[in-house]
């Protein structure tokens, strides 16, 4: 009973916080950087992204291309399939300084890039 009583009480107090959470969320993501890249052709455009160190952010991605592409990082264990005129994103957790190489799995002699955070 006193259990049922306490669930009661805080069950509003509870959804009103879940719901304080959720309205939230758009704005953050909003606020995060976002680059994009591009794949055509086998090649990532531009080869070189270069971002905020320390700092979240979003890679949008986009293959032009006329068969499938794959964008895979080893060092910052990403990887995304994306099919021909498919786009799709990335989040980033904050990177330290450096340069963070990543290629094209399907056309790996010519899809080569790097993300230089500063």
């Amino acid at each position: 009973m006193i259990l049922h009583k306490a669930l009661r009480y805080s069950a509003p107090a509870l959804l009103a916080g879940l719901l304080q959470l959720v309205s939230l969320a758009p704005v953050q993501a909003q606020d995060m950087p976002t680059f994009n890249l591009l794949i055509k052709a086998g090649h990532f455009i531009p080869e070189t992204l270069e971002v905020p160190a320390n700092t979240k952010f979003r890679l949008l991605i986009k293959n032009e291309g006329p068969g499938a592409e794959e964008f895979e990082s080893i060092e910052l264990r990403k990887e995304k399939v994306l099919a021909p005129g498919a786009s799709s994103f990335l989040i980033f957790q904050p990177m330290k300084p450096g340069t963070y190489k990543f290629f094209g799995d399907f056309h790996p002699e010519t899809a080569q890039g790097r993300i230089v955070a500063k």
